[in-house]
């Protein structure tokens, strides 16, 4: 019995779930949740309404039988209600205001109001703006205005029923009437609550998706505010393909993006990894800072690292696509700026002298190395890397300048074991 209801289960979560999808394809996010929840609502009604109709064919089909008659209807009308959304996205809640108002208050004159029947009115109330969310809030005032008067209507005009009830099926009603409205509003709350949360958390995903973290936090704070700061010491990275453009046609333009989009997803990893900034990719080009928005004193260590293994991911690309693939990367140390700039499809960016210089650095650098300037090779623990001089390189906008070739420790050493007596 077990092993059936776990098999079940997964099926009817499916089941469900393509019902609550039902019209929903083509609205906006906001107006397919609000669809969502009509969906809900029209199921739980037609399972209620199919439950009550079923209820009273059991008790006494031939006396109650324009009740079974009003709850199947009101069930085929909520499985309509789906259909309508292509209509417009107002059109199902209209439906199920229209056809619930009249056949509750008709349930009222034949049970009367000891029955309780009249309380699943509230129901609506509380689902209006649910339904009609805040974009249509007149809809919204128009549905519980309707319910309330509707409330009213059966309450003063049918005290007593129309039909043959027994005291004890009296309370019996009036208990699964209540049970029924305080399950529907609750189910319907959750619903909508789970739906607005899922909601929130892909946002906040997509926000640290696209800013640090800190700067999420501020603009969720002080969405008025600007952000920029000041960095007494950071590094800066970036990272390009040499000879790209002839490789690029080689390949087209299918091709090109797979391996681009394999590539910057093995270096967004590394960027994790070593819990550094990635800022932006232009084409081919990487760019990525350490010490920024949380300032670490071993930025030029964590970009450096990060450099090389970026070269080893390089090659499995190449291996991966069949393809040579030759890299630069350059790495500069200075004070920067950091901040969001504008107010229209912002982003977290980083300036100043040293993030030019590291751009000049990787343009002018060679295949396979990294280029580093005097403040990086400075900020660099000497335990993990050795520097191999280029003397004075023409940097573009800023004249020579000293640069030097990081080569790691350990191949150092190998190299310098490897060397043949003097």
């Amino acid at each position: 019995m077990l092993a059936l209801a776990r098999r079940v289960r997964p099926a009817l979560s499916r089941l469900f779930g393509r019902w609550l999808d039902l019209g929903t394809s083509g609205y906006g996010r906001v107006e397919r949740r609000q669809l969502r929840v009509m969906n809900a609502l029209a199921a739980l009604i037609a399972v209620s309404s199919l439950l009550y109709a079923l209820s009273y064919a059991a008790t006494d089909s031939r006396t109650y039988s324009s009740i079974v008659a009003i709850n199947l209807a009101l069930t085929a009308v909520a499985i309509c209600v789906p259909l309508l959304h292509r209509l417009h996205p107002a059109a199902g809640g209209l439906l199920v205001l229209a056809a619930e108002c009249p056949a509750l208050i008709a349930l009222t004159g034949l049970l009367g109001r000891d029955s309780g029947i009249q309380l699943n009115m509230v129901i609506g109330a509380a689902a209006a703006f649910f339904i009609f969310g805040a974009a249509r809030p007149l809809l919204g005032l128009f549905g519980v205005a309707s319910f309330f008067v509707s409330h009213l209507v059966a309450w003063f005009m049918y005290p007593v029923a129309a039909l043959p009830m027994p005291g004890g099926f009296v309370t019996q009603l009036y208990v699964s009437s209540a049970a029924n409205v305080f399950i529907m509003i609750a189910a319907l709350t959750y619903y909508s609550f789970r739906l607005t949360e899922r909601a929130e958390a892909a946002t906040e995903a997509l926000l640290h998706n696209i800013l640090p973290a800190t700067i999420v936090a501020r603009l969720r704070e002080h969405p008025e505010q600007s952000i920029a700061e000041a960095f007494d010491s950071a590094s800066i990275l970036f990272s390009d393909i040499q000879g790209f453009v002839p490789l690029s046609q080689r390949l087209g333009a299918a091709r090109t993006v797979a391996m681009l989009n394999e590539l910057m997803r093995r270096f967004d990893a590394l960027a994790a990894r070593y819990q550094v900034e990635k800022i932006k990719t232009i084409g081919d080009a990487y760019m990525a800072v350490a010490g920024v928005p949380e300032p670490v004193p071993d930025h030029a260590d964590r970009l450096v690292r990060m450099g090389l293994e970026m070269f080893d991911a390089k090659n499995e690309v190449a291996a991966q696509f069949a393809i040579p693939i030759r890299m630069r990367i350059g790495v500069a140390s200075g004070p920067v700026m950091a901040g969001i700039i504008g107010t229209h499809k912002f982003s977290y960016d980083v300036w100043g002298d040293a993030v030019n210089l590291a751009a000049r650095l990787e343009s002018s650098g060679e295949a396979e190395r990294i280029q580093v300037s005097a403040d990086a090779r400075a900020a660099l623990s000497s335990e993990l890397f050795a520097f191999e001089s280029r003397g004075e390189v023409e940097i573009k906008g800023l004249g020579p300048l000293q640069t030097w070739f990081v080569v790691p420790r350990a191949r150092a050493a190998a190299i310098e074991g490897a060397a043949p007596p003097s």
